[in-house]
Formats: structure tokens, C-alpha cells, sequence
């Protein structure tokens, strides 16, 4: 009988213990709000091993960002592989944030964090800037799906793509402030009887 197995698991790379306690630590507590020393007490190493990873706390917010874009696009591609119509699909995209809102956050749900992350960021930052293109790319998905139900009528598939987007962002900032997802639930509600009609 072959010995039990009784070794430690491999430890995670510190660039991946930064950004995970980075991404804690930033949507809890905010990006101005959470010390570099923070985030290397969350993540059990030396401040060192930051420097290593990231050139400063700028590019550290950068990854954060670029994560955060990377995980939702992750929650969307998972709802999509499940959408049947292309009714579905455009939902997906509301589906998706309410599973962001329905995460495990220690601290409950803040509502986004790239939007919480780009208001701490001054005017001009490239932080903010990436925010702007992950909200963009939302937008964009939602119009390739809304002409997918509208072909040939281009500028009335943006306008409504546009609409849903507005509705999508203002019911995450309402649900952020609420902490839970009543009022995205409500706003998908809304975008299902918007596109009933098409």
C-alpha cells in the first residue's frame, strides 16, 4: 500500500497573491483607501516581492483593472454558451452582471468595481481610460446582439444597445448601493420586455 501523500500544495506565485489581495482589498476598501503594506499583509509576502511583480501601485491598479475586465468577459462567455435565442444572448450580458453581483464578497456587493476604481482615479489617468474601453466592449456586445434581432437597421440596433447599456450601469450602481441585485434583476426584467416587441 503506497504511502499517503502528505505534501504541501504548491504555493501560488506572488504576482498571483498580489492581485488577488489587491482585488480584495481594492473593491472592499477602495483603491486610495488600501496601502501598499495592505495588500502585501493579505497576500503573505514581503513588500519585495510587489516591487518585483509590479513596477508600482499604478501598475498594480492596471492589473487589477485588466483583471476585473478579463473575469466579467469570463461571466459572459459562460452565460452566452447557454443562451438558446438571440433574445438570450443580449441577456446574457445583464445575466452575467448579476453573477458578478452574486459573487462572494467578503464585504458584499459594491456594485462595479471597475466604476468604484476609475471614480478614485484622476482625470486622464490610463486606469480610467480602461475602464471607459471595458464599458465600451459591453456596449458593443450588446449591439452585435441587438442587430443579430434588427439586421439591416444599424442605427436603431445602437440607439437600443445604447439604452440597455444605460439601464444595465444604472441599475449596477443602484444594486452597488443597495448591496444585492434587486434592482439589476429588475432592469433585466425591463430589457426582456424591450426586446419582446423586435
Amino acid at each position: 500500500m503506497p504511502a499517503p501523500d502528505v505534501s504541501v500544495p504548491p504555493r501560488r506565485p506572488a504576482r498571483q497573491l498580489l492581485l488577488a489581495a489587491a482585488a480584495r482589498l481594492f473593491y472592499a476598501n477602495g483603491v486610495a483607501g488600501t496601502g501598499i503594506d495592505a495588500i502585501t499583509s493579505e497576500a503573505g509576502v514581503a513588500k519585495k516581492s510587489l516591487y518585483n511583480n509590479f513596477a508600482s501601485k499604478a501598475d498594480l491598479v492596471a492589473a487589477y483593472l485588466e483583471a476585473r475586465h478579463t473575469e466579467w468577459l469570463e461571466l459572459y462567455r459562460s452565460r452566452l454558451e447557454n443562451a438558446g435565442n438571440t433574445r438570450d444572448r443580449v441577456l446574457a450580458v445583464f445575466d452575467a452582471y448579476l453573477d458578478h453581483a452574486n459573487a462572494a464578497y467578503e464585504h458584499g456587493f459594491r456594485g462595479c468595481g471597475l466604476l468604484n476604481a476609475a471614480a478614485e482615479l484622476p482625470a486622464g489617468d490610463a486606469g480610467r481610460e480602461a475602464v471607459r474601453r471595458h464599458k465600451e466592449a459591453v456596449e458593443e456586445l450588446l449591439a452585435t446582439h441587438v442587430l443579430e434581432l434588427l439586421p439591416g437597421e444599424h442605427k436603431r440596433a445602437t440607439e437600443l444597445a445604447r439604452h440597455l447599456s444605460f439601464l444595465l450601469e444604472g441599475a449596477t450602481a443602484r444594486a452597488g448601493l443597495e448591496g444585492g441585485d434587486a434592482r439589476l434583476r429588475d432592469a433585466r426584467l425591463l430589457a426582456a420586455r424591450m426586446l419582446e416587441d423586435l
